[in-house]
């Protein structure tokens, strides 16, 4: 899953960075994630960023193992009602300018000719 966003005006990066893997750590823990890359920050002052009808400025990547855990994930949050998912709800306040896109990794069978 693919996070675009912005921080909400007042919120530190640093500050938040350390609170998101925390956040992460607790995601890996409860087994709703397989994996996540660190922040990242858009560098649009370059040829190779082609987007201009997006203007969020910082990144995340999530991997779940497969469409369940995506799955489960999603329910969890919608639920509302685990101790996880204030921790998701603390960090999505921060937020602001928010895109979420999941994406699936290509099959990697061998092409015949």
């Amino acid at each position: 899953m693919l996070s675009s966003f912005d921080l909400r005006p007042g919120e530190d990066f640093a500050t938040f960075a350390g609170d998101y893997d925390v956040f992460l750590a607790d995601l890996r823990a409860a087994g709703m994630i397989a994996g996540a890359g660190p922040l990242g920050r858009r560098v649009n002052d370059t040829p190779m960023d082609t987007d201009e009808a997006h203007t969020q400025t910082c990144f995340s990547v999530m991997q779940f193992r497969d469409r369940a855990p995506l799955d489960a994930a999603y329910a969890h949050i919608d639920a509302r009602a685990r101790p996880g998912t204030s921790s998701h709800l603390r960090m999505y306040r921060r937020l602001t300018n928010t895109v979420f896109l999941c994406w699936e990794d290509a099959s990697h069978e061998k092409e015949t000719p």
